[in-house]
């Protein structure tokens, strides 16, 4: 078992490697760089970059999800560590597995009907903190409950690459090839799904680290400051990546 974890970790790692290198290209690179192309270099260009990169960044996605969801079941329910106290009943339970793995279909409802992204991440820390107290609730200890919520997040992640960006992008990049204008709502959703994407993924990382450790499992507010620490990080990057210029 003890090497069973070992090599699913370490294609968990190479996998999120893989998606979230390529997340940030497209954010804080790709995207400055496209507008500075003309129509005639995008119709060259995008079609014989973007299949690329996007072969990689799906699959990248695909493979992150399975190995941490086998690390999920193998580490914290084969060997009992998402426990950390008395468990509070098999509904609770439950529930809170319709949470982690269930709660992206609740963000997806978000996402359409609430265009304001400030609205949407205050609504976003909001029900994260109520996550956090049913998985408390169901016994979850600290490592318990901060793993589900990086798990949430990383299926909301994964769910946006495979359902949300890579069919608008293949709508997109067509349109381009084609010599004509992409939709704009296609346009506009692979865009803001992959914001979206990029701001979830640096509390992902804090989820991912953060359950090896204690330090903060006496303070229930630690897990949502973060959250939004790293939602301040993702906007400087992004203030940072408009800035930065080619020769």
């Amino acid at each position: 078992m003890d090497a069973m974890e070992a090599l699913i970790r370490w294609a968990h790692v190479v996998a999120g490697i893989t998606w979230i290198g390529l997340l940030y290209f497209f954010n804080w690179v790709n995207s400055a760089f496209v507008p500075t192309m003309d129509a005639e270099t995008k119709k060259k260009v995008v079609p014989e970059l973007l299949p690329r990169a996007l072969y990689w960044f799906r699959w990248g996605a695909m493979w992150t999800w399975v190995s941490g969801f086998l690390l999920l079941l193998l580490v914290f329910y084969h060997s009992g560590h998402v426990y950390g106290g008395e468990r509070g009943g098999s509904f609770l339970t439950a529930l809170s597995l319709m949470i982690t793995f269930g709660g992206v279909l609740v963000y997806d409802v978000m996402a359409r009907a609430i265009k304001d992204n400030r609205t949407l991440a205050g609504l976003g820390v909001f029900l994260t903190v109520i996550a956090v107290m049913i998985f408390q609730a169901a016994g979850f200890g600290y490592r318990g409950y901060v793993i589900h919520v990086g798990a949430m997040y990383g299926t909301i992640m994964a769910f946006n690459v495979w359902m949300r960006i890579w069919p608008a992008q293949r709508i997109i990049i067509t349109a381009i090839r084609d010599g004509e204008a992409p939709p704009a709502d296609k346009v506009a959703l692979a865009g803001g799904r992959s914001k979206h994407n990029t701001y979830l993924s640096i509390p992902l990382v804090w989820a991912m680290l953060d359950q090896h450790t204690t330090f903060a499992s006496s303070n229930v507010t630690m897990l949502p400051l973060m959250v939004v620490l790293g939602w301040v990080v993702a906007y400087l990057c992004y203030k940072k990546a408009a800035a930065v210029k080619g020769f």
